[in-house]
C-alpha cells in the first residue's frame, strides 16, 4: 500500500529518555526498599500508566507502596525533564525528508497529553506533526491499536496508508493490530521474537529510515509503482 503518513512514537523513537526514565523508576524504587531490575523496565516501556502499574504491582506483591512509589517517580521524572531533552540521532534529517515529500504526520505516545506535549515543545518538535494522540486519550493503551487509530483519524488517512516507527515491542505490535506498515528502531531493548515477527522492518537508526524510504521513493518514481513496502536493512 502506499504511504500516505507516519506515524512517530516519542520516548524512546524521537526522544532518548528511556534512560532517564529508568533511572528514576530505579531511584524511587530503591528507596522504598526494592530493586527494580532492566528486565522489569523494559516490560513498562511503551505501556500506559494502567499496565504499567498492574505490571509492578504484580512484581512487587500487595505490600508495595505504589502510590508513593509513583509520587517519587514523578518527581524524579520531572527533574531530569527540567534538563536537556536529547533528541535521537537522525531525527530532524528523517523529519526534514518528510517535510520535503509534505508528508502528513503525527506522534503516538503512550505518554499523557500533559506531558508529552510540553516534551514536544520543549524540543521544538512540536509544530512539525500535525496531530497528536496520547496515552490518556484512549480506552486501551498499547499494544491494543487504539493510539494508532486515533493518530490516522486526526490526520484523515486509512490505517493501511499510514507507516509507524516504533522502539518497542507493544507499539509495534499495536501498529500491526491496526493494519499499518511498522518499522522498529530499537532502543533500550533488543527485538524480541514477538517484534521480529511483528515488524514490517527493523533499523539500526533513524538515518537508515531516511534512506530507505529514499530508495523507495526513487524505486517508486522509476517504475512507476505504489507499493509502499518498507524492507528491511538489518
Amino acid at each position: 500500500m502506499l504511504i500516505k503518513a507516519v506515524i512517530f512514537d516519542m520516548d524512546g523513537l524521537m526522544l532518548d529518555t528511556e534512560p532517564l526514565y529508568r533511572e528514576a523508576a530505579k531511584r524511587a524504587a530503591a528507596e522504598f526498599g526494592y530493586t527494580l531490575t532492566d528486565a522489569l523496565h523494559d516490560r513498562l516501556i511503551g505501556r500506559n500508566v494502567e499496565d504499567a502499574e498492574r505490571t509492578v504491582r504484580e512484581a512487587f506483591g500487595p505490600d508495595f507502596p505504589l502510590k508513593q512509589f509513583q509520587a517519587r517517580n514523578q518527581a524524579l521524572e520531572a527533574e531530569f525533564e527540567n534538563g536537556p531533552l536529547p533528541k535521537k540521532p537522525g531525527l530532524d534529517e528523517l523529519l526534514d525528508l518528510l517535510d520535503s515529500w509534505h508528508m502528513p504526520k503525527a506522534v503516538a505516545t503512550s505518554t499523557r497529553r500533559a506531558i508529552s506535549v510540553p516534551e514536544l515543545v520543549k524540543t521544538k518538535l512540536l509544530d512539525r506533526f500535525q496531530a497528536v494522540a496520547a496515552g490518556d486519550e484512549v480506552a486501551h493503551g498499547k499494544p491494543a491499536p487504539d493510539l494508532f487509530l486515533l493518530a490516522a483519524q486526526r490526520l484523515d488517512v486509512e490505517p493501511s496508508h499510514c507507516l509507524v516507527l516504533e522502539d518497542s515491542e507493544p507499539g509495534v505490535i499495536g501498529a500491526r493490530r491496526a493494519g499499518m506498515q511498522v518499522c522498529m528502531v530499537p532502543d533500550l531493548q533488543a527485538p524480541s521474537v514477538a517484534a521480529r515477527e511483528h515488524a514490517t522492518a527493523i533499523f539500526d537508526s533513524l538515518f537508515q529510515v531516511a534512506q530507505q524510504l529514499k530508495q523507495l521513493r526513487f524505486a517508486e518514481a522509476k517504475h512507476g509503482t505504489q507499493s509502499g513496502t518498507v524492507n528491511s536493512v538489518v
